[in-house]
């Protein structure tokens, strides 16, 4: 099984609160196959979350980001992204932990094995 087809439609996934301990976080699929794990959704981080008490994370796979609204800054890098900003991460490239003052909206597509995967 692939991921659906969609042709140009507004998504009716609702927003729900991310995995993890971190409140203000949320997930929206857009597109998931249950089979691969392809996935690409949609991520928001109320204004004022902080996720230093999750520490950074580290994938098995590969990640794409792309900063859609807001800002986000990496605490370990001491870098803040924004707007229009994209990172391309392989499996094993730690990053964050995370802040933003403002909130942020990213688009998300993770792969596995040249898989999209969650």
């Amino acid at each position: 099984m692939a991921k659906p087809e969609y042709e140009f439609h507004q998504p009716t996934a609702v927003w729900a609160p991310a995995a993890g301990t971190v409140a203000g976080i949320w997930k929206q699929v857009l597109a998931h196959d249950p089979d691969t794990g392809a996935y690409t959704g949609l991520t928001r981080y109320d204004p004022g979350v902080d996720t230093s008490a999750d520490g950074p994370a580290c994938h098995e796979y590969w990640e794409e980001v792309y900063i859609l609204e807001g800002e986000l800054t990496d605490l370990t890098l001491g870098r803040t992204f924004r707007q229009g900003m994209y990172a391309c991460r392989p499996p094993g490239m730690i990053h964050g932990p995370w802040r933003t003052a403002t909130g942020v909206l990213m688009l998300e597509i993770c792969y596995v094995n040249n898989v999209v995967h969650t």
